[in-house]
């Protein structure tokens, strides 16, 4: 496969940074819904599980579990999915279906009736959840360049702690303020509102220049380049590459092409690690349910949602400074510091949790430790996560290998939310213990495992690994 002479055109006046970071905006409108609907379930529990006869829909532990995992378990399948559809059908309308779902899961769980049709409805709306976090992050990588693909990847993540901090203002806004015990299902609706919004904008935005190239349309990627990128130069000189990469894997991409090349099984297990360091730091268990640890503080249900407000607001600041580092550091430095600051903010957790008695002073510090564990996660731990995942993968299957391997991590959430109501029932503060064992190993793995990719192109991280993990490399 060879590019074709075209003739050359003058460059759109518009900017590529600011076209760039209007793609990445509206892309990342489906980052805003997802943070949205995993955090207002934290909100909406606690009227949820009043009676039926007051509103709500009389969850238990167990119930509460499930209302809260679907979405995640739902989220594996749709992450899963979505890679192999965004490789048929494309990035763009890949979003354009995930946007739709959107809306009609965040209609589906304000509307149900019982446990069963919530639980049904919140596996829905998680399949839309789980395709926006494998192929938002995939789309804007492949748009960026290799100077900004940190920064407007790192967005993504800022996009989903900002939602879930709409989340929290939202819902101890309406608690406050309504006496109504449905509003609950308010509270669910609005989800609905970004989803809406990111369909819209997907009107304007132009499909991934990488795929185009994937599917020998030469002339129509190097127009969105054209669009993108800063020089003429620039846009030959990344068309070629993508035809060189297209045409040594010019057929569809297959399930068999990774059961039979070592090193992408290589990338690909450690692809999923890394969602298991993530989701085992227990960073969802903290989201989802810190207002059933306050109270289990003696806090009262409103004054547990405001304080949740703090999570949502130091993960924001978080993820700002964290975007700022990451372009300033590598990924491994970045993950260690990060894995040791949350080992010590869960032992600080446990030994307040277990040792000291309720009381307003044991409310405080424990919210303290839940703030101090989530700046350094969302600072130096997820946006490295999921900016390594739109990165690592080969051009020929990203699709295929991220939807896989962030499917894996939806699982891994999904484990850590159904159990961790039912183990901070039973074991009380001694489960933060167990957090803070398992991301010691967590930190093992990615000082002896997790590859350097800072600083590279997307062609240049696929030969790095190629040569790392061959067959031959490896022998």
């Amino acid at each position: 496969m060879s590019v074709t002479a075209i003739p050359s055109k003058s460059l759109t006046s518009t900017p590529e940074s600011r076209f760039v970071r209007l793609i990445a905006s509206i892309a990342t409108l489906g980052a805003l819904a997802f943070g949205y609907d995993t955090g207002v379930i934290s909100g909406a529990l606690p009227f949820m599980s009043m009676a039926p006869d007051q509103g709500g829909l009389g969850l238990t532990p167990l119930t509460e579990g499930l209302v809260a995992a679907s979405l995640i378990f739902g989220a594996a399948v749709g992450s899963f999915f979505s890679g192999h559809l965004a490789e048929v059908r494309g990035r763009r309308s890949a979003l354009r279906i995930v946007a739709t779902i959107f809306i009609i899961g965040a209609l589906g769980t304000a509307y149900s009736p019982n446990v069963p049709a919530m639980v049904a409805m919140r596996f829905v709306l998680g399949m839309a959840v789980g395709g926006a976090s494998a192929v938002v992050p995939m789309f804007i990588a492949e748009m960026a360049g290799p100077g900004r693909r940190a920064r407007l990847v790192s967005q993504n993540e800022l996009m989903i702690v900002s939602g879930q901090c709409i989340a929290y203002i939202s819902n101890a806004v309406l608690a406050h303020y309504s006496d109504d015990s449905g509003i609950w299902r308010t509270m669910l609706a609005i989800a609905a509102a970004p989803a809406a919004l990111l369909w819209l904008g997907l009107l304007f935005v132009p499909a991934s220049p990488r795929w185009l190239a994937r599917k020998n349309r030469l002339e129509e990627a190097r127009e969105v380049l054209l669009k993108i990128r800063h020089s003429e130069s620039q846009v030959d000189k990344e068309l070629e590459e993508m035809s060189t990469e297209a045409e040594a894997s010019s057929h569809q991409a297959r399930w068999s092409d990774i059961a039979k090349e070592r090193w992408v099984r290589v990338v690909l297990m450690i692809g999923v690690g890394l969602g298991f360091v993530a989701q085992f730091t227990g960073v969802n268990a903290f989201m989802y349910f810190t207002p059933a640890i306050l109270r289990s503080t003696g806090l009262g249900t409103n004054a547990a949602l405001t304080a949740t407000i703090g999570n949502g607001v130091v993960a924001v600041i978080a993820t700002l400074i964290g975007i700022w580092l990451i372009g300033r550091h590598g990924r491994r430095r970045m993950l260690t510091t990060g894995l040791i600051a949350v080992v010590a903010s869960q032992l600080a957790l446990g030994a307040v949790m277990t040792w000291m008695p309720h009381s307003a002073l044991q409310s405080y510090l424990a919210l303290a430790c839940i703030l101090s564990f989530l700046l350094f996660m969302q600072m130096l731990i997820a946006p490295v996560y999921w900016l390594m995942m739109s990165e690592m993968f080969p051009t020929r299957v990203r699709g295929l290998v991220t939807g896989l391997a962030v499917a894996c991590q939806w699982v891994f959430n999904g484990v850590v939310s159904f159990l961790f109501p039912m183990l901070l029932d039973h074991f009380g503060g001694a489960t933060f213990f167990v957090a803070a064992a398992i991301n010691v190993g967590s930190l093992l793995f990615v000082m002896r495992i997790v590859p350097e990719t800072r600083g590279k192109s997307l062609e240049e991280i696929e030969a790095h690994l190629r040569e790392r993990y061959s067959d031959r490399a490896m022998a």
